[in-house]
């Protein structure tokens, strides 16, 4: 009796059904929790063309191996990453020459649709509230348990549903986070990512694709870093006849809703954009920019280091814990391995020692996790050209080999430890 009772007291309710929510819901149904999904999207995104590629580290790819019954099928959504590469184009001569390359990587390359697909594919449908918005939570006077209010989004009724533990998946604007930063600020990174996935099926042999491989000869298992005058590009290959590419412009910032950083484009603006990289980079990289339909544009936000990412019966993770900028490939990596690392503190503690499990999840990621979003922003800054702390602007040209390592993947901190 006292065992059912304990299980039954073990619930906890993610807000946020993304890559960091349903990294969570594996973390902790593994550990025989109790778990409850609210999401305000309508169903899940599973076969549609939502986002873009992503970089899986080893270890997040480990990780996903545990958590999916065959560890096979992340092979199919994925395409090896081996070669990490970064190189300048001068914007004159569209001449290319290598910075660093290094043939040790082990990335793999997925489209976040088909990675988010292969995650909730492998959890119980019924754990998931599609169509709920978050709207508010209060936790009991003896902290014992936490209510969330959400509403249904078809019919405006609200719903209240009881648990243990609140994680907040609710990314980089994440509302529940301002519960208790209401005052923190995003900070602008004083760029935006223009983004694509050019869907080249049946057209292989095509003039475009035929010219990006031969501008780009190890497509397919290279992570292309092309750096220009202030400005940089990132160009790889992902399954199923798919190239994805990141184009970063800056400049100010730009008026966005304030729940999403991706921004609406009209024509105007593609235009504009397709002038600046006709400028910056190799004719055979814009044809394929120009031939990707619905690009986007995101502003690039983070925000200094939390030193604080629980509270009572609630916690962050994800890019509600550590808003960051994309450049170290951070983002989904430190989201599934801040899920493992959460499950392993609470199936070590139990829930009747919740804040010590809270506690230590926090100890282990935050000097991790704070010092991964600040070499990101560095890589930001020296990629497009800013100025840096020490007043400096990095210049491929002039560059010494200690810049030049700056520039590597593989000198993330505890980029290979991070236990």
């Amino acid at each position: 009796m006292a065992e059912k009772q304990k299980k039954k007291k073990s619930k906890v309710i993610i807000v946020g059904g993304s890559i960091a929510g349903v990294s969570c819901a594996h973390a902790l149904t593994s550990i025989g929790w109790q778990v409850v999904v609210i999401e305000k999207s309508a169903a899940p995104p599973t076969g549609s063309p939502t986002g873009a590629g992503l970089g899986l580290d080893p270890l997040a790819q480990m990780l996903i191996t545990s958590w999916i019954a065959n560890p096979h099928l992340l092979q199919h959504p994925t395409l090896p990453l081996t070669i990490d590469q970064n190189q300048a184009t001068d914007s004159s001569t569209k001449v290319s020459w290598t910075l660093t390359r290094d043939e040790e990587c082990n990335f793999r390359a997925a489209h976040w649709a088909d990675l988010h697909g292969l995650l909730y594919n492998a959890l119980p449908p019924d754990i998931f509230l599609w169509g709920h918005q978050f709207i508010s939570f209060s936790i009991s006077e003896d902290k014992s348990y936490i209510k969330v209010k959400a509403k249904v989004l078809r019919n405006d009724k609200i719903v209240e549903i009881d648990g243990n533990l609140l994680v907040a998946a609710d990314g980089c604007l994440s509302l529940i986070r301002q519960n208790f930063l209401p005052d923190l600020k995003l900070r602008y990174s004083r760029y935006c990512a223009w983004r694509g996935v050019l869907d080249f099926s049946g057209r292989e042999d095509s003039e475009t694709i035929e010219g990006i491989r031969k501008a780009y000869p190890d497509l397919g298992k290279c992570l292309y870093f092309d750096l220009g005058s202030k400005t940089h590009c990132v160009l790889y290959e992902l399954p199923n006849k798919r190239l994805n590419w990141i184009f970063y412009v800056n400049q100010r910032e730009p008026e966005i809703k304030r729940n999403s950083v991706t921004m609406k484009v009209s024509e105007d603006m593609i235009d504009e954009m397709m002038k600046e990289a006709e400028k910056a980079w190799v004719p055979e990289l814009v044809k394929v920019m120009k031939e990707t339909k619905n690009p986007f544009l995101n502003a690039i936000y983070d925000c200094d280091p939390l030193r604080q990412i629980y509270w009572d019966n609630v916690v962050l993770i994800g890019d509600a814990a550590h808003p960051t900028t994309p450049h170290g490939l951070r983002s989904t990596n430190m989201s599934i391995l801040d899920a493992a690392v959460l499950g392993k503190c609470l199936e070590k503690w139990g829930v009747e020692n919740l804040h010590s499990a809270l506690g230590e999840y926090q100890s282990i990621r935050v000097p991790v996790t704070s010092k991964q979003v600040l070499q990101s922003r560095k890589l930001g800054r020296i990629k497009q050209g800013l100025h840096l702390p020490n007043g400096k602007q990095f210049d491929p040209k002039k560059a010494t080999s200690e810049d030049l390592k700056e520039l590597q993947q593989k000198n993330m901190p505890f980029f290979t430890s991070v236990y």
